[in-house]
């Protein structure tokens, strides 16, 4: 009864920070509550949504990956130039994209866990090399795709864009393997104590090889959309990303200290930094004034995250 409780004080919570985004902006911008605002926003928030769900389950096992920005836009250049350069059908060029995600978390996490090297200079590395990677395949230029994507792009069901939907879906199974599955309790279990669940019979080794492979394929399939949405490949798309896809998870709740936290309120977390950003930028604040404020909510997540620790020890 404890456990209901405090997870409706924590969804509601969320929900009025939601809700207070949306009655401020709206009541000081003209354009905020409009239908065309809100598919533009829809629109924008499904590669970050898809990258939100893998960095939960990243968090989740006291991990970081700092390289999904760069691995995005390594995935996107990939994306383009198998259509472009090598011609290849659409459906062999995004099998090549995700394959491209996959192969980079499966290298993060096999460093990682083989020679037992921290996560964030792991991934700090393959920042690095992704994105000189990306200047290599584009040749430091973007790569316009043009129509070859529009069946991505203009797919659409029930009036909803198929990248949205797609992004809903993954965050779905996310949350139900999260917390239906032996896998999600060994997820949890690894980043909550890691000696006790060696002890147990789980290896930990493993699971952390799986989330940070699962990490960098949903990275692959956030750069289709990513892609289809501005119709090109550009070689500096990414920079900044991992920052926000951590200060979505870590804003839905999810402990940097790992074992704690849900993909649902990961999606929280999304929609509260897509919703402050759209705000933001119809009040006319600019570039520096974003980042200020970004900054603040950030460091009040984090903030409430170690009371929220203190609260379970």
């Amino acid at each position: 009864m404890a456990k209901w409780k405090t997870q409706i004080v924590e969804y509601g919570g969320m929900l009025a920070v939601l809700i207070l985004l949306l009655v401020f902006f709206g009541l000081t911008t003209d354009r905020f509550l409009t239908l065309n605002n809100f598919q533009t926003i829809s629109n924008q928030i499904p590669a970050a949504i898809i990258v939100a769900v893998g960095m939960t389950y990243v968090l989740l096992i006291a991990g970081i990956d700092l390289s999904v920005g760069s691995v995005l836009a390594l995935c996107s250049a990939v994306f383009a130039m198998c259509l472009m350069k090598l011609e290849l059908p659409l459906p062999v060029a995004m099998i090549a994209c995700i394959l491209t995600g996959f192969v980079a978390g499966l290298i993060n996490g096999g460093i990682s866990t083989k020679w037992a090297i921290p996560s964030f200079i792991v991934t700090l590395a393959m920042l690095e090399i992704a994105r000189g990677g990306t200047y290599m395949v584009t040749d430091s230029r973007t790569v316009y795709i043009g129509s070859l994507i529009d069946p991505v792009r203009e797919a659409k069901v029930f009036g909803l864009s198929l990248s949205f939907i797609v992004a809903i879906i993954v965050a779905i199974v996310g949350q139900l393997v999260l917390s239906r599955t032996l896998f999600g309790r060994y997820v949890k279990a690894v980043g909550y104590r890691e000696e006790v669940a060696f002890l147990s019979g789980v290896n930990p080794k493993r699971i952390k090889l799986c989330v940070f492979t699962l990490c960098g394929t949903l990275v692959g399939l956030a750069a289709i959309i990513h892609t289809a949405r501005l119709s090109s490949a550009d070689p500096n798309t990414g920079i900044g990303f991992e920052l926000e896809a951590i200060a979505a998870v870590v804003i839905g709740g999810t402990s940097l200290s790992g074992g704690r936290g849900s993909v649902a309120r990961s999606l929280f977390g999304v929609l509260v930094i897509a919703l402050l950003g759209s705000g933001l930028v119809q009040a006319g604040a600019q570039e520096h004034t974003k980042r200020i404020i970004t900054g603040l909510v950030i460091v009040g997540a984090v903030i409430l995250d170690r009371y929220r620790q203190k609260q379970h020890t």
